[in-house]
């Protein structure tokens, strides 16, 4: 947190201090989808549409990125809403006996 001080001086003399404090904004978590040999491309989307609600065309965009580089980033929240969203999906792949893995890490 960074305080900021205002000086207000009066005629008589007297000074008044006001503190601003400017609070520093929660660290962001990137949540991210990584590949697997198994997880069908078609299941990909649906989490991301699900869970991310992403546009199928979004959705196969990073599916896509999944699929060729390793992983993908689905979205950047706060550190609570990332690790809920995290194990929404794992659970969700658990169901469906899908091995599909999601991870957050800071932004």
């Amino acid at each position: 947190m960074v305080v900021r001080k205002m000086a207000i001086q009066h005629r008589d003399g007297t000074v008044l201090e006001a503190k601003k404090a400017k609070v520093k904004s929660p660290p962001m978590f990137k949540v991210m989808l990584l590949n697997d040999d198994y997880t069908p491309m078609d299941f990909v989307v649906v989490v991301l549409q699900q869970f991310f609600s992403l546009s199928r065309e979004k959705a196969t965009q990073i599916m896509l990125k999944v699929h060729r580089d390793g992983a993908g980033v689905c979205g950047v929240y706060p550190r609570d809403v990332a690790a809920t969203k995290v194990e929404q999906v794992l659970g969700f792949a658990r169901q469906h006996q899908h091995p599909l893995r999601c991870v957050m890490e800071e932004n």
